[in-house]
């Protein structure tokens, strides 16, 4: 059977024999997964990839453009696969290793992120009424500059001076220099 011609094996393939589709296999399958393991270093995954393109040369009908001898044909297909393979696995792996490293540095911010809120009421507990009015009525309860200062009863520039100088003391609290 191994002594087949592949121009025999291609004339029964082109005339849909699946005889000659297995002779095609039992020919070439062994030495194809030698191949393939040669570059994926792993005899399973190896067995499976050549196992898929022996489907796809069914399935897809690859061997009607074939002629003569197929065997370089099989051999640079099933490399080309295996490349492809590596490069997804890797692709796999990087992508992985980002997520993982996206992970661990979220975990990482929220158990290095002190909690700012008590600091932050502190704080502002400790302004005169006007600068904390005026930080809480823009900042807080996100109302416009002009319609807190007509709350407040002053100017527009007063409150805008209220809330700088108030800004200020916060950011003096909560980073120190």
């Amino acid at each position: 059977m191994h002594k087949q011609p592949d121009s025999e094996i291609l004339e029964g393939l082109k005339a849909g024999d699946s005889a000659a589709f297995d002779a095609l296999f039992t020919k070439y399958y062994e030495m194809l997964c030698l191949n393939a393991y040669w570059y994926i270093r792993n005899q399973d995954e190896a067995q499976d990839l050549v196992q898929a393109f022996f489907l796809d040369v069914w399935d897809k009908k690859l061997y009607l453009n074939l002629e003569g001898e197929v065997k370089g044909y099989l051999f640079q297909a099933v490399k080309n696969r295996s490349l492809n393979l590596l490069r997804q696995l890797k692709a796999q792996r990087e992508k992985q290793a980002v997520f993982s490293q996206l992970q661990d540095d979220t975990e990482t911010v929220y158990e290095k992120t002190p909690d700012y809120t008590g600091q932050l009421n502190a704080t502002l507990d400790e302004m005169t009424c006007q600068k904390r009015a005026a930080i809480q009525m823009v900042y807080l309860q996100g109302k416009r500059y002009q319609e807190a200062a007509d709350e407040m009863g002053i100017s527009l520039n007063s409150l805008k001076t209220h809330l700088k100088r108030g800004l200020k003391i916060l950011r003096h609290a909560i980073i120190p220099k």
